[in-house]
């Protein structure tokens, strides 16, 4: 299961529908250990599509320097799907490669930039199966 703050939520929400058509995608980090989602980190989708997101590799080498830094390890792997449902596609499983993170997708295929309904749904992606967990809002 997934506990996330709904201010966590929002932010994430907030980053996909500012993307939009572009896919969104970050990372939320929590002390290591402790599976706690607590400091948001957006980054910018390096593929710059709407069907694929990427991290740029230098930003990502900076993110994880910091997170060790810090003592943090990615808890939240996020991205959106801009025109499907907010289920892993095969490439998403292809480069899932946090076996710990809760990978969350957001979809904003109903409203794109606009307030409105939108799908948030959490998945653990471990050597290829996808299982669906539960969010919980704290």
């Amino acid at each position: 299961m997934l506990e996330i703050s709904s201010d966590l939520v929002d932010q994430i929400v907030r980053h996909a529908r500012t993307d939009h058509p572009d896919e969104a995608c970050g990372v939320i980090a929590g002390p290591v250990g402790t599976g706690r989602p607590e400091r948001f980190i957006p980054m910018i989708n390096a593929a710059r599509s709407p069907t694929f997101y990427e991290f740029d590799s230098a930003d990502l080498f900076k993110l994880y320097r910091e997170m060790d830094d810090l003592d943090e390890e990615p808890v939240v792997i996020y991205h959106s799907h801009t025109a499907t449902e907010a289920f892993p596609s095969r490439t998403d499983i292809s480069l899932a490669s946090e076996p710990g993170a809760h990978y969350v997708l957001v979809s904003t295929r109903q409203t794109g930039q606009d307030d409105g309904p939108y799908e948030f749904r959490s998945f653990r992606i471990v050597n290829g199966e996808v299982a669906e967990e539960t969010v919980k809002l704290i």
